[in-house]
């Protein structure tokens, strides 16, 4: 009875806090601060032409104006895509910002040794049927979700995924169903049900040990968690914590490098998680 009046309270919280759009009263601080790196590079594009100088000073212009086009293009490609982007508001960037560097150590200071240490005891076709085992027993989560957004074909290919998983697969240790073209994976959480029916992302959050996320995502993640069987077969909190840091310490095992490389081909790091994090959730929720 507790944990329903938990999920009421949540729920009602989320109606209050997102459901007259929020997002408005921080749109134009945080469009300026997402905008900040694109109007530099605009500045730099927006010079007066020079004037005419003899053939051999304009080709010697020509030359150093090549020059900066290239180093403009490839400042600016990492914002190349913003404006197709739905940008999202962010009042709370120093806290943000805060939180990413402190997500940032503990990722370089403790889970990547810890992940590095734990993928050589551990063989990797073990990890990955560990990952394909914390995949379906959350079949829950993704099956209610897709109800809740009308996708009955998606609910379908979860129900026929989870079966097959949970019997051939030896309760999904292994993705048996990977071999139906019709039976692919999805993501579908109660984020993407909120903003299917309507909830704007509201301000950007990065979540300390979590990540990127946004105030629609986040009570979104909260909800997912009572969908969750692990949740509900352990009433210890800090052994479902401690399953979860062993679930993510896997998960880290099967993709060292992903993170570092992503890092170190951005100009802003901060700034492109945010806003690969956006170009993510509005594709999943568009799928």
């Amino acid at each position: 009875m507790k944990k329903l009046l938990y999920v009421a309270a949540v729920l009602a919280s989320f109606v209050v806090l997102c459901g007259v759009n929020p997002a408005d009263a921080f749109r134009e601080k945080g469009m300026i601060y997402l905008a900040q790196q694109t109007e530099e590079s605009s500045e730099k594009k927006s010079e007066p032409p020079r004037s005419e100088v003899a053939d051999e000073a304009e080709a010697e212009t020509e030359e150093e104006d090549e020059y900066d086009d290239e180093y403009d293009d490839e400042y600016d490609d990492e914002y190349a895509d913003e404006e197709d982007v739905e940008l999202i508001p962010d009042p709370f960037i120093e806290m943000n910002t805060g939180l990413y560097h402190f997500n940032d150590k503990m990722y370089f200071w403790v889970l990547k040794p810890v992940s590095r240490g734990y993928g050589f005891i551990i063989p990797q076709e073990l990890r990955v049927a560990i990952r394909n085992a914390f995949y379906n027993i959350r079949f829950p989560v993704r099956f209610i979700n897709c109800l809740l957004q009308g996708k009955g074909r998606k609910s379908a290919a979860e129900l026929g995924q989870f079966f097959i998983n949970s019997t051939a697969g030896f309760l999904g240790l292994a993705n048996v169903a990977a071999n139906y073209p019709e039976l692919q994976p999805s993501k579908e959480d109660l984020g993407q049900t909120f903003a299917v029916w309507g909830f704007d992302n509201g301000a950007y959050l990065t979540l300390p040990f979590l990540g990127p996320s946004s105030l629609r995502d986040g009570l979104g993640r909260l909800g997912d968690t009572f969908l969750d069987p692990i949740w509900w077969l352990v009433d210890d909190i800090w052994v479902s914590i401690a399953i979860r840091a062993g679930e993510a310490v896997n998960d880290v095992s099967l993709r060292i490098g992903e993170y570092e490389a992503l890092k170190e081909a951005a100009i802003d790091p901060y700034v492109m998680i945010r806003n690969a994090y956006v170009q993510n959730r509005n594709k999943l929720i568009a799928e």
